[in-house]
């Protein structure tokens, strides 16, 4: 693997030196605060969550990481995911994905990473397209249906799911087949505290609209529901309203049509609306205490949702039939009995509306039978649990996870294995931790764990927990991974943390103490019998198709399979499943509890790197060799450190390996030849040679300056010396060409003379006096009638921009030829001007007029050109007490708009309402719109104004006018460029005299009898709407600041 040299730590945990739990995880935060989140154990992916989104995904790193192999750039996921496609694609080998680690690291978002990549590298076209889509948008719809908010995550997955992604021979999708694997349907019924439900249910609730939740009998507030946990009922960050429409687009998207998702939204209301039925306790006619429904109406609505009796279903939650052979009893439930199968009810409906769910997309994107296709799977599922109190849930997910462990370690070694065999290394048995002997604990089919607890459930007689427990400490209680309070007692151990009904299994990844507590009834999973009839006699087409088992005609006695069982025989599939493809493994962890960016727990990383094997990956990895590379790009990368191999090599590739290795008097021990690569036993080996070429690079580098700093004086000389000569054979050349013009000039003179008197002689004596002229005027009339027939024809369009014009043929109509263009310019003006409304060309001529008085000189007048001129910006035609301030004057406002008048005492700024018409400059009280000054134009002598991106302006009045009294005005306006512009053409207009209108930061201001020196800085943050901020600097001095 080539060591890139911006790498942050260490690339590849194989490479880390020394190897220990300290240093794995200091590389890990040192990579994780510089924002590399991704490291390799060789071809295994470490993920570290970010916690927040990082600009390293998306098209652009898609077709970076296509066009490269595994290790020439910074570890990605999505470098894994192009291993995985290629090797798919190119060497016909099916292909498994495995992403494991704890709820909160990460796991769903780098399966959604490995299936975008996957999508965008594959190929297109319509039905590609389609089936892409179909596979992308089963994500939203699984998430809705399996996924939840826990302490840990906000968006965990609470199911495990394997998919398998099916191509054909081009490597382009055709469908997929998902799995998944133990839904945690307690959840449906009970939530811990700061945990919700399935998302499903608030997205519902938020979603739906008042039609939709009143023809499912549902309310929107969430805390009517008893199964819904209403203090977390909305989390930061989640939108459930958008999410549900998602989801239903989703489902349209795979095929679902509309009557299938209206009835999977009434199963789902079914289940909320079961939470809702109230158990009370009652007597019977024996006076024998028994169970009665509270309030009947959420049974009647219930029945009403899937066609079902209301009283059909009261007998069934409240009774339960005990059939046999020969006799049918009828028993009727306590309250506790009661409330366990309405909940068991609830659970089993949830969890066969996933399944069915997850079968009917299997259905949308299966792949026809007769079909030749490749497979790659993404094993998204749970990580190794180790909680405060793990109860059977932890037991089964810690025991998928031992043989996932299991399927790594043998995978890896056997990779290894065939990687040595293949390039012609002897194989060295590596020594590692085998945890078969913990996964025959758990799964042996006479002595396992599993197996007892299914033989406790079938067993007659009185069955509990304790039963049990008591039958693994007698059959284990001599097994190493085995510990529990009785085996503790008879080995004289004491632990305080040890229950009386926990049993401990020592894991690879630690010591898990389970709680015995409900794993009978856990794995037993029982329905009665009743329910299951009552479910099927409903006219609900979907609810009836999840309970087969209650069609009369299909009645079985045979016990239902338990979960263990189930979910044992799941993960064999699995394994098997895994064994036929080649693995590629992501590692999810998470930095923190709290799902902060930018905070790394040492603690709860080197958990998690306990929980997955990661310092035992590595050293599985480095038993061997701890890394190897092809011989052509190892020769490319150490060439240089090879006298004979530097800087050309002819022969092959390998020899030159060999010559760089034996000029560096490395130890044989410490490498091996394979067929097609070198391998190096010791990371420190490889940082020495990176360490030479590092110290060769520094040498080649001088030596390169070196060479250059010659090689650029050598130049400068050269050229100096060519420029001396250059000059001293110009200069005498142009001596010698001067003396020679002039003898020259001075015989064409003489020959002049002598031909002009010949030909004057001549042409007296054979032709007429003006044949000469007659004939040149000829010649010329011809090529001007050519150069006008010809400008004719190429002649530009008669668009105004259009600058083209044709060049003149010949010099002496150079002049002609730009008068000629100049008028056509006009010509194209004048017809662009006739076409224009009185309107328009009073636009024309104001922003003319602007860009005279500012372009160049004020930093606001490039904003103002696109903007329309106005005028009024204060509803003045609306406002009859604003037209009143005209007075008795004629004509229109020019211009009407609120500016800031800076006080003359103080500096503070007051609005006033400006009103500029043809003869005056009124200044108004913008709150009682009276007037406060009437400026006349001819008293307007001078305005400044600032070159910054500011509204600030002084008016300077003239000694005789009627305010002159009172001194300039120094105002702010927001449309500083389009008032000055109007008021100056006003002036024009008024008094024919021109405004000067001066663009300067340093001005004076007439305050009465003051004159006040203004200041104008541009603060820190200026640009924008510019804000001014004005401070008085003694009694003659303003200082007007422009944030």
């Amino acid at each position: 693997m080539p060591l890139l040299e911006d790498s942050v730590g260490v690339e590849d945990l194989v490479l880390l030196e020394p190897l220990g739990q300290e240093s794995l995880l200091k590389n890990l935060q040192i990579r994780f605060e510089k924002k590399e989140i991704y490291t390799y154990i060789g071809n295994v992916v470490i993920s570290v969550n970010p916690y927040q989104q990082l600009p390293i995904y998306g098209p652009e790193f898609i077709a970076k990481y296509r066009d490269y192999t595994f290790y020439e750039l910074k570890p990605h996921i999505y470098a894994l995911a192009n291993v995985a496609y290629q090797s798919l694609k190119d060497q016909e080998r099916d292909q498994c994905i495995l992403i494991t680690g704890e709820s909160g690291a990460g796991k769903t978002e780098a399966s959604k990473l490995v299936m975008s990549y996957v999508a965008a590298v594959c190929g297109k076209g319509e039905q590609v397209n389609s089936v892409k889509e179909q596979l992308l948008q089963s994500n939203p719809v699984l998430e809705a249906f399996g996924n939840a908010k826990t302490i840990r995550n906000n968006n965990s997955s609470r199911f495990g799911k394997y998919m398998d992604i099916e191509f054909d021979f081009k490597g382009c999708p055709l469908g997929g087949v998902i799995t998944n694997y133990l839904l945690e349907k307690s959840r449906v019924v009970k939530q811990l505290k700061r945990e919700r439900n399935f998302h499903i249910f608030y997205q519902l609730l938020a979603g739906a609209d008042a039609q939709l939740l009143k023809a499912l009998k549902l309310e929107r507030e969430t805390s009517l529901y008893a199964y819904l946990n209403w203090e977390a009922s909305r989390v930061d960050g989640i939108d459930d309203a958008s999410n549900f429409r998602a989801v239903q687009s989703a489902m349209t998207v795979i095929g679902f049509s509309d009557e299938e998702i209206r009835q999977v939204l009434e199963v789902t209301a079914v289940v909320l609306k079961l939470g809702n039925v109230e158990l009370s306790d009652e007597f019977q006619a024996d006076r024998i205490l028994a169970s009665g429904i509270h309030d009947g109406q959420g049974v009647q609505e219930i029945g009403e949702l899937v066609g079902l009796s209301a009283e059909e279903l009261e007998s069934a939650l409240r009774s339960r039939t005990v059939e046999t052979t020969k006799e049918k009893v009828v028993t009727a439930l306590t309250i506790i009995q009661a409330q366990y199968a309405r909940d068991a009810l609830a659970k089993n409906i949830y969890s066969r509306l996933f399944n069915w769910i997850v079968y009917r997309i299997n259905e949308s994107i299966k792949v026809g039978a007769g079909e030749k296709k490749k497979v790659m799977g993404v094993l998204d599922i749970y990580g190794f649990e180790i909680l405060q109190d793990n109860s059977f849930e932890q037991f089964v997910i810690n025991y998928c996870n031992e043989k996932l462990q299991q399927v790594f370690i043998e995978m890896t070694l056997k990779e290894e294995q065939e990687e040595y065999k293949r390039e012609g290394i002897p194989w060295t048995k590596v020594e590692y931790f085998d945890n078969s002997i913990i996964c025959n604990l758990i799964e042996h089919n006479q002595r396992g764990i599993l197996a007892m607890l299914d033989e406790e459930c079938l067993r007659p007689g009185v069955v509990s927990d304790s039963t049990f427990l008591a039958k693994l400490n007698q059959l284990f209680s001599q097994h190493e991974h085995y510990e529990s309070k009785v085996t503790q007692n008879a080995q004289h151990q004491y632990d305080h943390t040890m229950g009386l009904s926990c049993f401990r299994i020592c894991h690879y990844a630690g010591k898990v103490t389970y709680n015995v507590t409900s794993f009978i009834d856990k794995n037993n999973d029982l329905l009665y019998r009743d329910l299951s009839q009552a479910m099927w006699k409903a006219q609900h087409p979907l609810l009836q198709s999840l309970f087969p088992e209650g069609d009369p005609k299909q009645v079985s006695l045979k016990r239902p399979p338990t979960a263990g069982a189930q979910f044992k025989n799941s993960v064999a599939i699995l394994m098997k499943n895994l064994y036929s493809k080649n693995p590629n493994y992501i590692r999810c962890i998470k930095p923190n509890e709290h799902q902060q960016h930018g905070q790394f727990s040492s603690e709860l990383v080197a958990n998690q790197a306990l929980y997955l094997g990661l310092l035992e990956n590595v050293r599985v990895r480095r038993a061997g060799y701890a890394y190897r590379q092809g011989y052509g790009p190892f020769l490319e990368r150490y060439r240089m450190l090879g006298r004979s191999t530097w800087p050309h090599w002819k022969e092959g590739a390998r020899e030159g390996v060999e010559k760089i290795i034996g000029e560096l008097s490395v130890a044989s021990e410490e490498l091996a030849f394979g067929k097609t690569k070198i391998f190096i036993r010791n990371p420190k080996t490889l940082f020495y040679l990176e360490e030479q070429r590092r110290l060769r690079l520094q040498q080649l580098a001088t030596l390169i300056q070196k060479t250059y700093r010659g090689w650029r004086c050598r130049t400068s000389y050269q050229l100096m010396r060519k420029s001396q000569i250059l000059i001293s054979s110009w200069f005498r050349g142009n001596m010698q060409k001067k003396r020679y013009r002039k003898i020259r000039a001075s015989a064409l003179l003489i020959q002049a003379f002598v031909r002009g008197w010949k030909a004057r002689k001549n042409y007296r004596k054979y032709f007429r006096s003006g044949a000469a002229r007659t004939l040149a005027d000829f010649i010329y009339r011809s090529i001007t009638q050519k150069f006008l027939l010809g400008l004719k024809n190429s002649l530009p369009s008669i668009t105004i921009l259009d600058n083209k014009w044709p060049p003149a043929p010949y010099k002496c109509f150079n002049t002609a030829n730009q008068e000629l263009r100049r008028l056509c310019h006009q010509w194209k003006c004048k017809k662009f001007r006739d076409q224009l409304s009185p309107e328009q060309v009073q636009v024309l001529k104001e922003k003319l007029c602007a860009s005279e008085l500012f372009k160049g000189k004020k930093a606001s007048y490039p904003q103002s050109v696109p903007v329309q001129f106005r005028g009024d910006y204060i509803g003045l035609q609306g406002n009859p007490k604003l037209q009143k301030l005209k007075g008795g004057e004629k004509g229109p406002v020019l211009m009407a708009e609120t500016v800031k008048k800076i006080n003359r005492g103080n500096g503070k700024t007051s609005s006033r309402i400006l009103l500029l018409t043809k003869e005056h400059v009124i200044l108004t009280d913008a709150k009682k719109s009276r007037a406060k000054s009437v400026i006349g134009l001819d008293s307007v002598a001078e305005v400044s104004v600032t070159s910054l991106s500011d509204g600030l302006f002084s008016l300077h009045l003239t000694e005789m006018s009627s305010m002159g009294s009172k001194g300039d005005f120094l105002l702010i306006s927001d449309h500083v460029v389009e008032l000055l512009t109007k008021m100056y053409r006003a002036v024009l207009d008024a008094t024919q005299r021109e405004l000067p209108v001066t663009v300067t930061e340093k001005f004076s201001v007439k305050f009465k009898e003051n004159i006040v020196a203004v200041k104008v800085i541009q603060g820190p943050g200026g640009g924008g709407n510019s804000q001014l901020s004005c401070k008085k600097k003694g009694s003659h001095g303003l200082e007007v600041t422009v944030k």
